[in-house]
């Protein structure tokens, strides 16, 4: 292994790239959010092309969505995916907004989001 990729085989300046996007965009997220957040990014197969920004911000909602919000329950109660993402969406906006992300979710779907 080169010595420009880490132990997962992802180039550091990729991981890197990304890390620093999630800080431009979410400031004050805790440090634990925002590894599992940059896990998301590196692991989703559909964000391996994206722009480290797009990557970061796909990762940080989906994140956010899964684990701060109701929408698996409501997945799990046989809601379809955009009612559920719409009963959840000001959840989703408070934790972005406590994040210090100064971007919303919009009722429009995310491309690329993989949840």
């Amino acid at each position: 292994m080169s010595s420009a990729q880490n132990t997962a085989g992802v180039p550091r300046n990729r991981r890197e790239a990304i890390a620093g996007a999630l800080a431009r965009l979410a400031p004050r997220l805790p440090d634990f959010e925002a590894e599992a957040a940059l896990e998301r990014a590196l692991s989703s197969p559909g964000l391996h092309g994206a722009a480290p920004e797009t990557a970061a911000w796909l990762a940080l909602v989906a994140y956010a969505r899964h684990v701060f919000t109701d929408y698996d329950a409501l997945l799990a109660e046989d809601y379809d995916r955009d009612s559920a993402r719409h009963f959840v969406l000001d959840d989703l906006n408070a934790v972005l907004a406590e994040w210090g992300c100064r971007r919303q979710v919009s009722e429009e779907i995310e491309e690329g989001d993989d949840g």
